[in-house]
C-alpha cells in the first residue's frame, strides 16, 4: 500500500499548488480616458502627476483598475 502523499503514477511525494493569487485587470490610457469621459492627455497628465497610479510597460502605461476606481470614489464631491 502506498503512503497517502504519494500520487499514483507519481514517483516522489505530491507537491501542493500555491494558492490562486487575485487577478488584477489592467487597462490602456484609452479605456480609462473613455470610462472617465476624458481625453487621453487628461489621464497622461493624471498619471504623471501621481495622481494616478499606473505601472509603465515598455513606452506604454498599463492602469490597474481599482486605481481607478479608487480615484473616481475619491474625487467625487457633493454638490449642496
Amino acid at each position: 500500500m502506498r503512503p497517502a502523499t504519494m500520487h499514483p503514477m507519481a514517483a516522489g511525494p505530491v507537491t501542493e499548488r500555491p494558492a490562486p493569487r487575485a487577478v488584477v485587470a489592467f487597462m490602456t490610457v484609452a479605456e480609462v480616458a473613455a470610462i472617465m469621459r476624458v481625453s487621453k492627455m487628461t489621464v497622461y497628465r493624471l498619471v504623471h502627476g501621481g495622481e494616478l497610479a499606473a505601472v509603465r510597460v515598455g513606452r506604454s502605461f498599463r492602469v490597474p483598475e481599482p486605481a481607478v476606481r479608487e480615484y473616481l470614489a475619491d474625487a467625487r464631491t457633493d454638490v449642496a
